[in-house]
C-alpha cells in the first residue's frame, strides 16, 4: 500500500478528509507535540511486556548493527586525529536535530527522515547539523569566519528511514563528516583551499589505513557563474598541491541539486577494486541561514560501517 493510500485509509475511518490539512493549518507545532505526546502515552500505557519483544523483532530501526564497535571506535579516533591535524575540531552531536534539518536546506523528503517529538528528528546527515551548529555561532557573534575559515568534523550514527533495495545497505551506519565555512575572499581562495583540506584528510586517512592513494572524481554542476573555469581552477589547483592523487575529470553538467558548482568523489582502489567511499561539494546552506551571499560552505563524509570489512594495514578490524 502507497503512502497516500494508507493516509486516505485512516482519513477514511475518521470520516474526516480535512484532518490533515486542519492539524497542519490550525494546530501550532507546539500544540501538536502535546497532542501527541498525550497520544503515545496513551498507546504504550496499553502495550504489553510480549508487545514490547515482539515490536523490538519486527522493527528494522532498532536492530543492532552486525559489526566490531571496538574496531569502529578505533577507527573512529584515529580518523578524528587526522581531521584535527588539519584543523578539524572533532564535535559530538546530539542524537536529534531541529526538524526539519535535512529537507529545509536540502532536497530531502522528511519522509526518509524519523520525524520526532519536541521538534526534533533523528540525525540523518550529519552534515546539515554541523552547518547548523555552525551558523548558529555566526549569528550569535560567538565566531567569525571572515578571516580564516571555522572547521568541524564528528562521527555519528546515522538513520535514514527509506528503504533501499540493495540488500546491502544498511537502516543505520556510521559516517565519519566534515562541513568547513568561510566567506567569499576572491578568485575561488576558499574553495579551492578547503577543498584541497577535505581530500588531503581523505588521502591520509586511506594512505595510513590501507596503504593506498585516492581517486577524486570532479563533477561540474550548476551553482556557480563559470561553471567550467570553476572546476578547471579547482583540479588544477589539486593536482598542483596533491600531485599523488589522480583527479578525474566529469565535464559533463549533472542536474545535483544538492552541490553547487561540483562535486567531488572519493574512490579507493583495496586489493582491485574501485570503491566509492564518499563524497563531498559545496552547498548555499550558510548564505540561506544567515542571509548573506558571501558566505560560503564545503560538507564531505565517507561511510565507516563498509570500511571495516575491508583488509586494514596492521590491524585487523573484523
Amino acid at each position: 500500500m502507497t503512502e497516500s493510500k494508507a493516509i486516505q485509509r485512516i482519513l477514511d475511518k475518521l470520516n474526516r478528509n480535512d484532518f490533515i490539512d486542519l492539524l497542519s493549518e490550525r494546530v501550532s507545532l507546539s500544540d501538536l507535540n502535546t497532542l501527541l505526546l498525550e497520544l503515545f502515552r496513551k498507546k504504550t500505557s496499553d502495550t504489553s511486556y510480549g508487545d514490547l519483544l515482539r515490536n523490538y523483532s519486527a522493527n528494522r530501526f532498532v536492530q543492532p548493527a552486525e559489526l566490531n564497535p571496538i574496531a569502529l571506535k578505533q577507527m573512529e579516533i584515529h580518523i578524528l586525529k587526522i581531521a584535527q591535524s588539519y584543523s578539524y575540531q572533532a564535535m559530538q552531536l546530539s542524537p536529534v536535530a531541529p526538524l526539519g534539518s535535512c529537507s529545509v536546506v536540502a532536497t530531502s523528503d522528511q519522509n526518509k527522515i524519523i520525524s520526532a517529538l519536541r521538534g526534533t528528528e533523528v540525525v540523518a546527515d550529519a552534515t546539515n547539523v554541523l552547518a547548523l551548529h555552525i551558523c548558529d555561532l555566526l549569528k550569535k557573534g560567538t565566531l567569525k569566519n571572515n578571516d580564516d575559515s571555522l572547521r568541524f568534523s564528528t562521527t555519528h550514527r546515522h538513520v535514514r528511514a527509506q528503504k533501499f533495495s540493495n540488500p546491502g545497505s544498511l537502516t543505520h551506519f556510521n559516517l565519519f563528516c566534515m562541513v568547513a565555512s568561510g566567506r567569499d575572499r576572491g578568485s575561488y581562495s576558499f574553495e579551492k583551499e578547503t577543498l584541497a583540506e577535505h581530500i588531503s584528510v581523505y588521502q591520509k586517512v586511506f594512505s595510513s589505513l590501507y596503504n593506498t592513494n585516492i581517486k577524486v572524481r570532479l563533477k561540474r554542476l550548476a551553482g556557480y557563474t563559470d561553471a567550467n573555469g570553476f572546476m578547471q581552477r579547482l583540479s588544477l589547483f589539486i593536482k598542483d598541491v596533491s600531485p599523488e592523487i589522480i583527479v578525474i575529470e566529469d565535464e559533463s553538467e549533472g542536474n545535483n541539486q544538492y552541490y553547487k558548482g561540483l562535486q567531488f568523489t572519493v574512490i579507493v582502489n583495496i586489493n582491485g577494486k574501485e570503491i566509492n567511499i564518499g563524497d563531498g561539494g559545496f552547498v548555499d546552506w550558510s548564505q540561506k541561514l544567515l542571509g548573506n551571499k558571501k558566505e560560503r560552505m564545503m560538507i564531505s563524509a565517507i561511510g565507516l560501517d563498509r570500511l571495516l570489512n575491508l583488509p586494514v594495514k596492521g590491524h585487523d578490524h573484523k
